[in-house]
């Protein structure tokens, strides 16, 4: 409902920087949805291939990820910007969103139980597009809960930390089933179709670090109650009293939408150009590294992907199972991997910023993912090395432990994305409006993977003839395109407006 408030104006009052601990807590609860969110990346190629997706087909079934952030988050940012509750503005969201994830995560990998009601890989579709419905309704609050909560002085240190637990989520969920494989003994081999046991108790652990963790950001942060919130963003309360007892007809609230679209600041459409290069080069890695990295480094034919032939032979041999087995854990320590070094990144992000400015900061992390991702090709084959993971020795071919390179340039590429284009444009966006456009924006994200999604099957299918390197190699081109285009970007203040002394402390 509309805020409450009698004065036709609130007028601005400065709104009180936040100590370190109280932004911490805002974004604790995002450890757990990227938890949740890695896994389901660097696992899902997996399960969709042993519950019998063609290697071609995989990005249209990832195609449901970026729709349901397009159709899922505009719709949730203009939610939430409306709602005020004793429960809190975005609070009810984040948390409705996180019991619908975890409820996907416990389903998914239990695909094969349902087998004699609805084919397991359309079971295994639905869940997958539960998850990211899920997520969707959680990430969105979040990223307005940082601009609402955050004055302007500390906003790129507030994405900066969510940034970083972005990251360490994401190392421990790409991690788990590694792990439970290497330390604790499950079986990381699917037999029959049915998923892999150390995948199964992975989203089970993921589900319930999801629930842990944003159940301690929604009761360790207290929202700002209107009046407030109001007078520290200068907005004019009897105006949002009045748009709030408005009754619109679905047309009118569509034509709204297409007003909002078409007046949407500067910067974000410049940002819209190297958001798509960026993306498109992100859902490609998602889907097909673990194909990648099954054939390129660990020698396995193409042809071990294709259901057809799978069905013809009847049985996988035992060497074949074992190696994608090996490559799709491995898969789980270069994603670890890369977001390692995407959280030490972000822990000197504001400061690089800082000291070269945000574009250059940005464009330099960019064109180092970009060259990561060539690096691939570089890691082929090679004869098996012991390596100490601290928790647990592995013999990989040395390819493999080569990939640990190109991560590098990938880390610092994903803590970028994840920070520098909303701290750019967070100020640019109208207070009262915030959740709506940080909704909209999410159609920077989405919209390339789509087109992803639709073309990146196809070329891996008539141009690479599945061999899924070179689309890896693709995705490169397309972030050092991205890199480049942040030159066309212009920014709506001056750095040192965002970027001052005390923003990285």
């Amino acid at each position: 409902m509309a805020p409450s408030v009698s004065s036709a104006c609130a007028p601005k009052v400065q709104q009180p920087r936040l100590p370190f601990w109280q932004v911490w807590n805002l974004s604790l609860g995002f450890l757990g949805v990227q938890f949740g969110f890695s896994l389901q990346n660097a696992n899902a190629s997996r399960i969709l291939s042993d519950l019998g997706a063609d290697l071609h087909a995989l990005s249209l079934f990832w195609i449901v990820a970026p729709l349901m952030g397009l159709i899922v988050q505009p719709i949730v940012g203009s939610a939430s910007d409306r709602t005020w509750s004793r429960f809190g503005r975005r609070n009810p969201y984040i948390l409705f969103g996180a019991v619908a994830a975890a409820l996907g995560m416990a389903l998914m990998p239990n695909a094969g139980i349902v087998v004699a009601l609805v084919a397991p890989i359309l079971f295994g579709a639905v869940m997958l597009a539960l998850m990211d419905a899920a997520f969707n309704v959680t990430m969105q609050p979040f990223r307005a809960l940082v601009a609402d909560m955050v004055p302007s002085q500390q906003r790129t240190l507030g994405y900066s930390i969510q940034s970083l637990l972005i990251n360490i989520g994401a190392i421990l969920g790409s991690m788990l089933p590694f792990i439970l494989t290497n330390v604790i003994g499950l079986e990381n081999t699917s037999r029959g179709g049915a998923v892999a046991p150390s995948v199964v108790w992975a989203f089970y652990i993921g589900a319930t670090v999801l629930l842990g963790s944003v159940l301690w950001t929604v009761v360790r942060t207290r929202e700002y109650p209107p009046s407030q919130y109001n007078a520290y963003k200068g907005i004019e309360a009897e105006q949002l009293q009045q748009e709030g007892q408005q009754q619109r007809s679905l047309g009118q609230r569509l034509g709204g939408f297409c007003q909002l679209l078409i007046r949407m600041p500067r910067t974000m459409r410049q940002l819209a150009l190297v958001q798509f290069f960026s993306w498109f080069a992100l859902f490609i890695m998602w889907v097909y590294t673990m194909p990648a990295i099954t054939q390129h480094v660990w020698g396995v034919e193409a042809k071990w992907f294709d259901p057809a032939y799978l069905e013809a032979v009847g049985e996988i041999p035992a060497q074949i199972a074992a190696a994608k087995g090996a490559a799709g854990d491995w898969v789980g320590i270069i994603f670890a991997a890369y977001s390692l070094f995407a959280a030490l990144f972000s822990l000197v992000l504001a400061r690089v910023a800082q000291t070269l400015g945000r574009k250059r900061t940005y464009s330099l992390s960019l064109a180092l993912g970009g060259l990561g991702y060539i690096g691939f090709l570089l890691c082929q084959g090679g004869t098996a090395m012991q390596v100490d993971l601290l928790i647990t020795q592995v013999s990989v071919p040395s390819g493999a432990l080569g990939l640990l390179v190109p991560m590098v340039g990938v880390g610092i590429a994903w803590a970028a994305i994840l920070a520098m284009p909303y701290a750019i444009l967070s100020d640019s966006l109208p207070a009262s409006k915030t959740g709506v456009y940080m909704g909209i924006f999410n159609f920077t994200i989405a919209a390339p993977q789509i087109v992803s999604a639709l073309v990146a099957g196809l070329v891996l299918k008539t141009v690479f003839q599945n061999q899924a390197i070179y689309i890896i190699v693709l995705a490169g081109v397309s972030m050092i395109l991205a890199a480049l285009s942040v030159f066309f970007v212009r920014e709506s203040q001056p750095e040192a407006q965002i970027l001052g002394a005390g923003d990285a402390g």
